[in-house]
């Protein structure tokens, strides 16, 4: 990881970067069970929305250009909920293996921690062995799955969710 690289909040003119990992992840992976790519709309609409509830967003920046991002919001909805949050971590495909991703998670759980958080939950894609033994390694824990719950790429997909507990 180039010295460079820097773990800071998003603003509006990440959108475009953070676009394009998702979109990458959306047309050529299981990580996304999406099929249409988005448009810059709907992703500056997901940013202004974070912003709006004070979720965080963090991008990993690389030379001014964005290699990785980061955020968390609600697990649930109903207020029983509250203190459990779902996170996501992505990594530009030209950057993974070289603590983007490990960077961005070690300030996202600093910053559930911080904030009062009781548990963080990943829901994952059985297919993705990477990122199941990413969250390992943080002391994530395999607590169930769901089989054949997404159908992406002609297949079936099964979810497995992962769980940390912060306190």
């Amino acid at each position: 990881m180039n010295e460079l690289t820097v773990i800071r909040p998003a603003t509006e003119n990440d959108v475009p970067g953070i676009l394009y990992i998702v979109n990458q992840e959306i047309l050529f992976s299981t990580v996304l069970y999406e099929y249409e790519p988005r448009t810059l709309e709907m992703q500056m609409e997901w940013f202004r929305e974070k912003a709006a509830n004070g979720w965080p967003l963090l991008i990993a920046e690389l030379n001014g250009k964005v290699v990785g991002f980061g955020t968390y919001g609600p697990f649930r909805t109903r207020p029983a909920y509250s203190r459990s949050i779902e996170h996501s971590v992505y990594v530009h495909k030209d950057f993974r293996g070289q603590t983007v991703g490990h960077r961005l998670m070690v300030e996202l759980i600093r910053l559930a921690r911080t904030s009062g958080f009781h548990t963080m939950i990943a829901g994952i894609d059985s297919s993705n062995k990477g990122s199941v033994e990413f969250h390992r390694k943080f002391g994530f824990e395999t607590v169930g799955s769901f089989r054949e719950v997404g159908h992406k790429f002609d297949r079936w997909l099964d979810v497995i969710f992962m769980q940390l507990m912060l306190e």
